[in-house]
C-alpha cells in the first residue's frame, strides 16, 4: 500500500491495516483520500506522480 499526503509518501506492507495505515489514507474531512486506485495487488491512496510512474510502468 502507497499512500501520499502532500509530497509525503508512505508505503505499508500488505496485511492488517493498523492505526498509522488508516489515519494516513484519510483526509482532512474523514473521507478516503482521493485518488484511490487498485492496481493487482498494490493500493495508491492520494495522488504522488512518482509514486504513479513506478506503479503504471
Amino acid at each position: 500500500m502507497i499512500v501520499a499526503k502532500g509530497k509525503k509518501v508512505k508505503e505499508f506492507p500488505g496485511g492488517k491495516a493498523g492505526k498509522d495505515l488508516v489515519e494516513a489514507m484519510l483526509g482532512p474531512t474523514g473521507n478516503l483520500r482521493a485518488p484511490t486506485i487498485r492496481r493487482g495487488k498494490t493500493l495508491l491512496v492520494g495522488f504522488n506522480e512518482e509514486s504513479f510512474e513506478k506503479v503504471f510502468d
